[in-house]
C-alpha cells in the first residue's frame, strides 16, 4: 500500500474554528456586496470588504461559481438558524415571523442573483433550489403555526403558499428603485393577522 492510497481514505480534517469564521467573514461580505453590486460584483470588492487580499478568497473558493453556491448555502442556513432563535427573542410568534420574513426578502434579493448566475447548470440550480425548500419550508412552517396557536393570525396558509408569494413579491425589486417589496411584504404579513 502506497502513502497515498492511506491519505486517500482518512476522512477530510474538520476545519478548524478560525478557518470557519473565516470562510463565513468572506461569505457575509459576498452576500452583502453581491445585494449592492450584484453576483458580477469584482473580487476585490469582495475581498476589500472582508479585510482580506483577493488571493484568500480564490483559495477557499477557486471558482466564481463556487463563490456563488457557497453564498447562497451560507444564506440558507443562516435563515434556518434564524427561525428557531427569534421564536426564543421576539416579544410574540407574530413578530418573529415579521423579523424572519424580513430576513427571508434580503435573502431572496441575493437569490435572484444568484439564480440567474446558476441557471446555466440546471441540474445544480435545482439541487439548490431543493435545498432551499428542504431548509426554509419547515423553519417558516414552524413560524406560522406559533403564530396560529398563539392566535395572532390566520391558520388557513401553508408556508410554502407564503414564502412563493413573499417570493414573487420580490421578483424585479433589485432592479427596480421605485419598487417597495419590503413595503408590500410588511403589507402581506400585516394582512395575516386575526381580526381583533
Amino acid at each position: 500500500m502506497h502513502d497515498s492510497d492511506e491519505g486517500a481514505r482518512r476522512p477530510a480534517r474538520p476545519k478548524r474554528a478560525d478557518a470557519r469564521r473565516n470562510e463565513k467573514t468572506l461569505l457575509d461580505a459576498a452576500a452583502a456586496i453581491f445585494v449592492r453590486s450584484g453576483v458580477e460584483a469584482p473580487v476585490r470588492d469582495i475581498a476589500a470588504e472582508a479585510g482580506v487580499g483577493t488571493a484568500t478568497i480564490y483559495r477557499h473558493f477557486p471558482t466564481r461559481s463556487d463563490l456563488i453556491i457557497a453564498v447562497y448555502r451560507h444564506q440558507v442556513e443562516a435563515c434556518a438558524e434564524a427561525g428557531p432563535a427569534l421564536l426564543e427573542t421576539s416579544a410574540s410568534p407574530h413578530d418573529a415571523l415579521r423579523r424572519w420574513i424580513d430576513l427571508f426578502v434580503d435573502f431572496l434579493v441575493t437569490k435572484h442573483g444568484l439564480a440567474a448566475v446558476l441557471q446555466a447548470d440546471n441540474a445544480g440550480f435545482q439541487t439548490l433550489h431543493a435545498y432551499f425548500l428542504d431548509r426554509l419550508v419547515p423553519v417558516c412552517t414552524q413560524l406560522l403555526e406559533a403564530a396560529a396557536e398563539a392566535g395572532e393570525i390566520r391558520s388557513d396558509l401553508s408556508a410554502y403558499e407564503l414564502m412563493r408569494g413573499v417570493g414573487n413579491l420580490c421578483i424585479g425589486a433589485e432592479n427596480d428603485p421605485r419598487y417597495d417589496a419590503r413595503r408590500l411584504v410588511g403589507l402581506l404579513i400585516a394582512g395575516l393577522r386575526r381580526p381583533r
